[in-house]
C-alpha cells in the first residue's frame, strides 16, 4: 500500500488544469443551485470532455516517445484528479457539512490495478470508499455522486463501501480482496481512516501469512497460464494475462510487496531480491508491455488485451519497427515481445528462488534444526561430478565460479540434470545466463561439449532440458543459428508458436513417436523402430534444425540445409550423414505437400515422389520428420485424415522404390484395408457388406481412415433407407476447431462448385475437403468449415441451414452468384495478411490430367469462385484437393478439356493462369475468361 496521496510524475501535455476545472464546476453549481441532477449531469459532461482531451494528448505523447509506463502514469494521474474534483464537488456543493460529525468521514482509495498508479486508456477503475464504524447517510450519498458521475462519463467502475473492520475481516477470508487492499492508494478524503486500514492490515492480515499468500498467488498464476495456454510463445498472446505478460510482473511485485513489505519496486534491490541489472530489466519489461497495452487500447477504443494478428502490424508501426531482409516489421516486433515475455519468466524464477532461500514457506521446526546440524541432508555432492551438488533434489553449483573455471561445465550442467532426473536450481540457471560470454568459438568446436550436446538431444526428456538451455541462452549461444530464431514469430495463422518453441516441441513429439503406444503416430512409430541405428541421431538433429533458417531472405529449407552442412561435422556427423541431414531439411515440406495436394491414386504422383526420396530409408526418415513437424505446428493441425494421407503416400511409394510390383502390392493393401473394415464393422450381414465394399473405388479404401469409413457406411444406409436424394451428416472435430459436413448426392460436374457456393452463401469458410465418388454414381464429399459458434447445438443448426441451402441450389430455388456476392468478403483477422497469388499449370504431375495448383489469401467463397472460373474456362474437374494453412488457401485441381485431354497449348495454359490470378487478386471472375 502507498499512503502518499500523489506520486511523482513528469509533467507533460496530458496534465489538465485542475484549478480551472474546479472553478468551472463552482460556476455550474451556482447555475444549477437546488437542481442536483442537472448539476451532476453538467459536471459529468464537463469532466468527460476534459478526460477525452487528456486521453488524446496522452496518445500523442505515447506515439512520440513510446514510453508505456509514463503514459499509464499520466492517465492514472488524470483519473486521480477527476475523482478528487468529484469528491470536492460532492462535499462542497451537494452534501456540505460545515461541522462534520465523527460519522461523516470518508477516505476514497484506489485499489487493484488502479491502485498501482498505472492505467491503460480503457481500463476499469476500482475504488474503495472507507467509512467509519458508525455511519450516516452522508457517506452513501457522497459515494453515489462520485459513482454516478463516473458512470455518466462512460467509465467502468468497480467499487466497494466498507468500514476498516469489514475490510480487515474480508481480507482475512478472501485472497482477491487481500490482494486489492495490498495495492490500495489514498486519493482523497480522511487520511486517518486510510492510515488505520494500512496499520491494521499489516498487523492483522499480513503478519505471519507470507507463505499462504505466496502459495495462493503462484497457484493462481499457474491456473491463469493453464487457461490461456501454457506456452508464453503463443503467436496471439494476451498482454495482460498471458504467460510473460503484465499480470506476471504484477504477481512478482505482489509477492515482493507482501513478503518484504516494500512500497516501490526499486526497494527490491536494497532487499537483495534483484540486483541493479535485474531491476533495470524489470522496469524495461514493464515499460515495453505498458507501451503495447496502451497502444492496443488506444487503437481499439476498448479494453482489448489480446495481441491478435489484425492488431500486431498496426502496433508494430506505432512502436516504430521496420522491416529487414527476411523479416517483416511485425515479425521483428513480435520477436521483441517474446524476448520480453521470456525475461518476465526469468524474473519470476529469481524471486521464487529468493523466497525459498529466505524460507518464505518455512519448513517444520525439526526439519530446519536438522538441516542446520546436518546440511548434507538437503545438499549433497553429485556422484559423478565435483562441480555440482544436489540441493533439495535440484542441481546447483558446488562453487560460484564453476562455469568460469571450465566453460564446458555449462554443457555438463544440463546433461547431468537430465541423466540424474534433477530439476534446475534457479540460482544455477541465473549463473548460467550470466556466463554466456564463456561460450567462445573454441568451446563451440570442443569435441566433448558437442558430444554432451548430442547426448542431451538424444536422451530422455530432451525437450525439457533443451527448453531450459534455451531459457538461459546457452542453446542459442552454443548453436548460434538457433539463437537467431529464438522468440521469432511467423506472421501467419498456421503456426501457433514461435520458431524455437516449435522446434523444441517437435523434439518432444519425436521422443513420443519413438516411445510408441500413441495411436496418432502408428506409422511413424513403426518406422522409427525400423530405421538404421546410426540414423537415430540423424533424425533427432534434423527435427531440431529443420526450421533453423526461418527469417532469412533465402528459402528457409535451402538455407537450413546449408546451416546443417556447416554444423553437423562439428557435432560429430560423418560426411554421408551430414548430407542426409541437409537433404531431409531441404525436402522437409515435400511429403506434406504431396500428401495433401496431389492425387495419390495417380501413378505419376507416386513416381515423382519416389524420384525425390530416392530410397526407402530416406522416405522412412522423411515420414517421421513430416509427422513430428505437422504435429508440432499446434493443436488440431495433425489429424486422422492427414495421418491417413501420409500413410497412403508412404505405402504407395514403397514398392516403386523396392522394385516390387506396384499394382500387386497395391491390391494387397486394398484387400487388407477392406479386411480391416470387415473386422471392425460387424453390424451388417456379409452379403450387404460385400455389396457395400464394391460401391467404393480402390483409392477410397487406401485414403480414408477406418473410423470415417464406418461413419460413411452408417450414413449411406440411413440416407438410402430414408429415401433421401440428398443427405447431409454433421460432425464436430473439437481438436481442429471445425465442423464437418458429409454430403451424399447424385454426382455431376458442378456438384463441388454448388457445395462450395452454398457454404459461401451461408457465410461458412471451407478449410479442407475430401471428395469421393461411388461406383454407382453417388458423390460422397466431406467438407470441413471453420466453426462460428462455441456450442455444438448452435453450430449444428448453422450446418442444417447450409444443408438446406445446398438442397435449394440443387433444386433451382436459389441462384448462387447473387447470394454468394452478398457474403463473399474478406473479414476478421484474415484482413491482416497478404498472400501473393500463385497459379501453377503443370502436365508433369499426371499422365492423364493437367494439374492446376492455386495458392492465395483465403476468403469465404474462394473455392466456389475457383471452381466456377475453372468451369467457365471449359475445363472438367476430375478431382480436387482442398487445404487451408491458416490464412493461405492451397487448392489443387486435376482437370481436362471437354474432350478429356490434357491442356497442352502454352497459350491456353497462360490464359488459365491469367484468369485465376485475376480472381485471386481481385476477388471476382474476369468477364471474358479465355477459352
Amino acid at each position: 500500500m502507498d499512503s502518499v496521496a500523489t506520486q511523482d510524475r513528469p509533467t507533460t501535455e496530458t496534465d489538465f488544469d485542475t484549478t480551472r476545472i474546479t472553478a468551472e464546476i463552482d460556476t455550474l453549481a451556482a447555475q444549477h443551485r437546488g437542481k442536483n441532477d442537472l448539476f451532476r449531469a453538467a459536471v459529468a459532461k464537463l469532466l468527460k470532455a476534459e478526460l477525452l482531451k487528456a486521453s488524446e494528448a496522452a496518445e500523442a505523447v505515447l506515439l512520440k516517445d513510446r514510453h508505456g509506463r509514463r503514459c499509464a502514469e499520466q492517465l492514472c494521474h488524470v483519473q486521480d484528479e477527476i475523482i478528487r474534483i468529484l469528491f470536492a464537488a460532492a462535499t462542497k456543493h451537494l452534501y456540505h457539512s460545515p461541522i462534520p460529525s465523527g460519522a461523516e468521514r470518508m477516505a476514497v482509495v484506489s485499489t487493484g490495478g488502479y491502485g498501482r498508479g498505472l492505467m491503460a486508456p480503457e481500463s476499469d477503475i476500482d475504488l474503495l470508499f472507507i467509512l467509519p464504524y458508525k455511519q450516516t447517510a452522508w457517506g452513501e450519498q457522497v459515494a453515489e455522486v462520485i459513482l454516478y458521475c463516473l458512470w455518466d462519463m462512460g467509465l467502468k467502475v468497480g467499487h466497494a463501501t466498507r468500514s476498516v473492520d469489514e475490510s480487515i475481516r474480508q481480507a482475512r477470508g478472501d485472497m482477491t480482496i487481500r490482494t486489492a487492499i495490498l495495492e490500495t492508494r489514498f486519493l482523497t478524503g480522511d487520511q486517518a481512516l486510510y492510515d488505520e486500514l494500512v496499520t491494521r492490515f499489516d498487523a492483522e492480515v499480513v503478519q505471519g501469512t507470507a507463505a499462504e499468500f505466496v502459495t495462493a498467488k503462484l497457484a493462481e498464476r499457474e491456473e491463469r497460464h493453464r487457461r490461456g495456454g501454457q506456452s508464453r510463445y503463443l503467436v496471439e498472446p494476451n498482454v495482460k494475462d498471458g504467460k510473460g505478460g503484465l499480470r506476471d510482473l504484477h504477481t512478482v511485485f505482489w509477492i515482493a510487496k507482501y513478503v518484504y513489505r516494500v512500497r516501490d519496486s526499486k526497494e527490491l534491490v536494497a532487499r537483495g531480491v534483484f540486483d541493479p541489472q535485474e531491476y533495470r530489466t524489470f522496469k524495461r519489461c514493464e515499460d515495453f508491455l505498458w507501451s503495447v497495452r496502451c497502444n492496443i487500447h488506444f487503437l481499439t477504443k476498448r479494453p482489448e488485451e489480446r495481441l491478435s494478428f489484425d492488431l500486431q502490424r498496426e502496433i508494430a508501426v506505432r512502436l516504430g519497427y521496420t522491416s529487414h531482409p527476411g523479416m517483416q516489421d511485425v515479425e521483428r516486433f513480435m520477436k521483441h515481445y517474446f524476448l520480453i515475455a521470456k525475461e518476465v519468466g526469468d524474473l519470476t524464477a529469481i524471486l521464487c528462488a529468493k523466497l525459498e532461500d529466505q524460507q518464505a514457506k518455512p519448513a517444520p521446526a525439526l526439519t530446519r534444526m536438522m538441516a542446520k546440524l546436518r546440511p548434507e541432508m538437503h545438499r549433497r555432492r553429485l556422484p559423478d561430478s565435483d562441480a555440482f551438488i544436489i540441493d533439495n533434489n535440484r542441481i546447483n553449483l558446488a562453487a560460484p565460479d564453476v562455469f568460469k573455471e571450465d566453460p564446458i561445465n555449462l554443457m555438463r550442467f544440463f546433461r547431468l540434470a537430465q541423466k540424474h532426473n534433477l530439476a534446475f536450481h534457479p540460482d544455477a540457471m541465473r549463473a548460467a545466463t550470466r556466463s554466456l560470454r564463456l561460450i567462445t568459438p573454441e568451446i563451440r568446436e570442443n569435441a566433448e561439449a558437442n558430444a554432451l550436446f548430442m547426448e542431451i538431444l538424444t536422451s530422455d526428456n530432451a525437450e525439457i532440458v533443451l527448453r531450459r538451455m534455451n531459457e538461459t541462452g546457452v542453446l542459442g549461444h552454443f548453436i548460434r543459428a538457433f539463437g537467431r530464431i529464438v522468440s521469432m514469430m511467423q506472421f501467419n495463422m498456421y503456426h501457433h508458436y514461435t520458431v524455437d518453441e516449435h522446434l523444441l516441441r517437435c523434439v518432444g513429439i519425436l521422443q513420443e513417436i519413438e516411445r510408441g503406444g500413441n495411436d496418432e503416430f502408428v506409422v511413424a512409430s513403426d518406422l522409427m523402430r525400423k530405421i538404421r541405428p546410426e540414423h537415430r541421431a540423424v533424425i533427432y538433429i534434423t527435427v531440431l534444425l529443420h526450421d533453423i533458417a526461418k527469417g532469412r531472405p533465402e528459402d528457409h529449407s535451402i538455407a537450413g540445409a546449408k546451416v546443417a552442412r556447416r554444423l553437423c561435422p562439428r557435432l560429430g556427423f560423418n560426411a554421408a550423414d551430414t548430407d542426409l541431414v541437409a537433404w531431409l531439411i531441404e525436402e522437409h515440406l515435400t511429403m506434406s505437400t504431396v500428401a495433401q495436394s496431389r492425387d495419390l491414386s495417380d501413378s505419376k504422383t507416386i513416381e515423382n515422389f519416389a524420384a525425390v526420396v530416392q530410397s526407402v530409408e530416406q522416405m522412412k526418415l522423411l515420414t517421421i520428420l513430416t509427422t513430428a513437424d505437422i504435429r508440432g505446428v499446434g493443436p488440431g493441425v495433425w489429424n486422422g485424415w492427414k495421418a491417413q494421407l501420409i500413410r497412403t503416400l508412404y505405402y504407395e511409394t514403397e514398392p516403386v522404390l523396392t522394385g516390387g510390383f506396384s499394382e500387386v502390392n497395391r491390391a494387397q493393401r486394398i484387400a487388407s484395408a477392406q479386411a480391416e473394415f470387415r473386422r471392425a464393422f460387424t453390424e451388417w450381414p456379409e452379403q450387404d457388406l460385400n455389396a457395400y465394399i464394391l460401391r467404393h473405388y480402390p483409392a477410397y479404401w487406401l485414403k480414408v481412415e477406418l473410423d470415417r469409413k464406418i461413419r460413411h457406411a452408417r450414413f449411406l444406409r440411413a440416407s438410402e433407407e430414408a429415401g433421401h436424394k440428398l443427405a447431409i451428416n454433421v460432425g464436430f472435430d473439437e481438436a481442429r476447431g471445425v465442423t464437418e459436413l458429409t454430403i451424399l448426392a447424385v454426382d455431376h460436374p458442378w456438384l463441388l462448385s454448388i457445395i462450395a457456393g452454398a457454404c459461401a452463401a451461408a457465410g461458412a469458410n471451407i478449410v479442407d475437403a475430401q471428395i469421393y465418388t461411388t461406383t454407382d454414381g453417388r458423390a460422397l464429399d466431406t467438407i470441413a468449415i471453420s466453426r462460428e459458434y462455441d456450442r455444438d447445438d448452435d453450430e449444428g443448426r448453422r450446418a442444417t441451414r447450409i444443408g438446406d441451402m445446398i438442397e435449394d441450389v440443387l433444386e433451382g430455388k436459389v441462384r448462387l452468384p447473387e447470394t454468394v456476392a452478398k457474403r463473399a468478403s474478406t473479414k476478421g483477422k484474415i484482413r491482416a495478411f497478404t498472400v501473393e497469388p500463385e497459379v501453377i499449370v503443370n502436365n508433369q504431375w499426371s499422365d492423364r490430367y493437367t494439374v492446376i495448383e492455386v495458392s492465395g489469401l483465403d476468403r469465404p467463397g474462394l473455392l466456389y469462385q475457383l471452381t466456377t472460373a475453372i468451369s467457365k474456362l471449359n475445363l472438367n474437374i476430375a478431382s480436387a484437393h482442398v487445404a487451408t494453412f491458416g490464412e493461405r488457401a492451397r487448392d489443387v485441381f486435376y482437370v481436362t478439356d471437354l474432350l478429356g485431354a490434357q491442356i497442352n497449348a502454352p497459350t491456353r495454359q497462360a490464359a488459365i493462369k491469367r484468369a485465376l490470378i485475376h480472381l485471386l487478386a481481385n476477388g471476382d471472375i474476369a468477364e471474358k475468361p479465355a477459352a
